[in-house]
């Protein structure tokens, strides 16, 4: 029984390299959006930015912590065109190493959404050990906390009926990598993390216009499930196998970018064309579990950012420069109000993190909106850093009283 109580931790969490106060993927520890840290609430040029790296290319990708690394992806656009990963010290900002993977491939065309998030819009991974990063139709690969390269695989080179580009973040299972392949292969993957030895491969059609990244729902019976959205349904998946273990319908049509969130045994996605709604269902089941799990269905949707749930509600700022707030047990609306002094356009794409009692929402284009969970949207502060005109897509990372934000152009280290 203990050793059965052991192999499901290892399971779950993966390697127990990784810190307490590292930010090893996509939005955190198990991808939760939170932290019980502090960072500044306000800073500008001169006030509480400890430091400022310039980048040499643009990325949409988040950036990761792991020890006193900070990990972060680019492309570099000229005459040989390439993706880097490149790893700074996170208290100075010294680079540590740069590793490049050419572009020697046909990638897709600098047009529709690609304008908007570019070719380096996928987030690292860490188990404490190493990095694991996924360049869509360059591949994925695995390399060391000291920049050597131990392994590349190459997952697909399609591209979906929009032509849109690779956006999907990586996941660790065990000693499993999860990609979710869709814009590459129409696929979802489980590779081996020591060698890159594909373990199983779920193919679909379906999964065409997929975005967000899986997460893990362990039911009360023990039993382990792989969720994540696609259009007009969510999946479950045995994560030792890929077969599929359940489906439900969904409201969200079209493509599907929010990441799914999972709370004990229930799971909530948002999404669709344009924001189409947002579901809950309750894990577990067989086959179709449409007409039985099913808790709510709504039409509040978030199209690019994945809600923060927080005591029962989800926040987050939609693309168009509304927040939001609704309710975790039926979907209904607490409140939704303009965010005034946003730019125009699609003025959000980062999802919102909760550090300490604040939750923050980084801007494309009009600095990081601060403001308190509560019945009411009132925005404590907007930092704005004047000396960077360029997109921020990015979601932050946290580690050790530090806010960590990118930009198209830049890497900045916020703390007081």
């Amino acid at each position: 029984m203990i050793r059965t109580l052991i192999t499901a931790i290892c399971f779950l969490v993966g390697s127990v390299a990784i810190q307490a106060d590292d930010w090893p993927a996509f939005l955190g520890p198990q991808g939760a959006a939170k932290t019980t840290e502090t960072v500044p609430t306000a800073w500008s040029q001169s006030e509480n930015l400890q430091w400022k790296i310039d980048l040499p290319g643009t990325g949409s990708s988040s950036p990761i912590i792991v020890g006193d690394r900070i990990i972060v992806t680019c492309y570099v656009d000229g005459g040989d065109a390439e993706r880097r990963v490149l790893c700074f010290d996170k208290n100075t900002g010294k680079q540590n190493w740069s590793v490049a993977f050419p572009i020697d491939y046909r990638e897709d065309g600098y047009q529709g959404y690609i304008t908007e998030h570019g070719y380096a819009s996928n987030t690292p991974v860490t188990d404490g050990e190493d990095v694991y990063v996924f360049l869509g139709k360059g591949g994925v690969h695995s390399i060391s906390l000291d920049g050597n390269k131990n392994w590349s695989v190459d997952v697909g080179k399609e591209s979906s009926n929009r032509q849109w580009g690779s956006a999907a973040s990586l996941m660790l299972l065990g000693d499993s990598v999860i990609v979710n392949a869709a814009e590459e292969a129409k696929a979802i993957l489980s590779l081996d993390k020591k060698t890159g030895k594909e373990l199983w491969r779920q193919e679909a059609g379906m999964l065409e216009l997929t975005y967000g990244t899986p997460r893990v729902v362990k039911l009360d019976n023990g039993e382990t499930e792989l969720v994540i959205s696609v259009p007009g349904e969510i999946w479950s998946l045995n994560p030792t196998t890929g077969k599929l273990k359940w489906f439900a319908e969904s409201p969200m049509t079209g493509n599907v970018s929010p990441s799914v969130i999972v709370d004990g045994q229930t799971v909530y996605s948002f999404g669709g064309y344009r924001a189409s709604g947002s579901i809950a269902v309750t894990a577990g089941g067989k086959k179709n579990v449409t007409d039985t799990n099913v808790v709510w269905t709504a039409k509040s949707s978030s199209y690019v950012a994945t809600p923060l749930l927080h005591q029962g509600r989800f926040y987050w700022i939609d693309d168009r420069g509304i927040a939001y707030c609704i309710s975790a047990k039926d979907g209904e609306i607490v409140y939704r109000e303009r965010v005034n002094k946003l730019q125009s356009g699609r003025p959000v794409y980062a999802s919102p993190v909760l550090i300490g009692e604040q939750i923050y929402v980084v801007t494309r284009r009009s600095g990081t909106l601060v403001y308190a969970p509560g019945d009411t949207f009132e925005p404590i502060a907007q930092n704005v850093l004047p000396d960077d005109e360029t997109d921020f897509n990015a979601s932050p990372a946290v580690s050790n009283g530090k806010l960590y934000l990118r930009s198209n152009q830049s890497l900045y280290c916020i703390a007081k």
